[in-house]
């Protein structure tokens, strides 16, 4: 967790309870501040190990890349890259490539509780990155995982033999959230790990 986070979560706990204590009494404060402790182990509980992340063993001598998209990948210059950077090019029967889109949930839907339509963006930016791998002789298959990039990659490897994965993200707002998953992917992952920004849909810098 980034240091400048610690205090705001203190904050965002002591000041509702404070505050519940001067206006509504002692019998709202307590209630409050027993919703605040119960907040605090839900979101404990939800802290997920930061051990290393592995994949199943090889079933066949294939590779089998996980290319994770943030964003739709449409643009060739785009998809050169990607087939560069994760080796895609030549028999296509040598490489199974699965390709994986967190549904980033946003703030209202995540208080209303409705991931249908971050589930619906990440499957519309899955059909636009595969169209466009497939129109440079590249087929995958196609996923969507958990909102955190990090968590959605190590749901799927319990399953997808990855030997590389790939991250795929834009730029722009969001940034230091991704160097986050990116860095943690990198000194987690057991599989090879590569990582690849874009700007606009096209390849950045």
């Amino acid at each position: 967790m980034s240091p400048w986070k610690l205090p705001l979560i203190v904050a965002a706990i002591a000041i509702p309870v404070a505050a519940a204590f001067v206006v509504g009494g002692p019998g709202v404060g307590v209630a409050v501040g027993a919703l605040a402790g119960l907040a605090i182990l839900v979101v404990a509980a939800r802290q997920r190990p930061r051990g290393p992340i592995a994949s199943p063993a090889l079933a066949d001598d294939r590779r089998h890349v996980l290319v994770v998209v943030t964003c739709p990948v449409e643009a060739p210059e785009a998809v050169e890259e990607i087939a560069r950077v994760a080796g895609l090019g030549g028999e296509a029967s040598d490489t199974d490539v699965l390709v994986l889109a967190p549904a980033r949930i946003g703030f209202l839907d995540r208080w209303a509780s409705d991931v249908e339509p971050a589930r619906r963006r990440a499957q519309e930016s899955l059909v636009a990155t595969v169209a466009a791998l497939a129109k440079a002789g590249i087929a995958a298959e196609a996923r969507v995982g958990d909102e955190d990039v990090v968590q959605a990659v190590e749901d799927r490897l319990r399953s997808y033999p990855a030997s590389e994965v790939v991250l795929v993200g834009g730029g722009g707002e969001g940034d230091e959230a991704l160097d986050a998953a990116a860095a943690e992917l990198r000194s987690r992952l057991q599989a090879e790990f590569r990582r690849i920004t874009l700007d606009g849909g096209s390849v950045a810098g």
